[in-house]
């Protein structure tokens, strides 16, 4: 019956120990675990980042569609903001942060 016993437990270290170093091959192998989740990060990174570029797009297309339109208030932001172009009996005024 101890000559059984041993043999199970034997059989039983041997399987947790297969199951230990398997564990730790899924985990930091080439294509594991760890590998996987760092691509994650860097699939969402740069999912984001496409997300503010088609959103600064879908702005500037905006701003042209409303040139295009010939929007006087538009079109007059756009002269002073760019041009520094002003009314006249205005006077230019520009301030220089430190």
């Amino acid at each position: 019956m101890i000559h059984f016993l041993k043999k199970i437990n034997v059989k039983l270290i041997v399987l947790e120990l297969i199951f230990f170093v398997g564990t730790l091959g899924v985990v930091f192998n080439e294509f594991g675990l760890l590998r996987f989740l760092k691509l994650q990060k860097e699939v969402n990174s740069i999912n984001n980042d496409i997300k503010k570029e088609i959103d600064e797009n879908k702005a500037l297309k905006n701003g042209i569609d409303s040139l295009d339109r010939k929007v006087p208030a538009k079109i007059e932001k756009s002269a002073r903001e760019k041009y520094g172009m002003v009314r006249k009996g205005e006077k230019s005024v520009e301030i220089i942060e430190k």
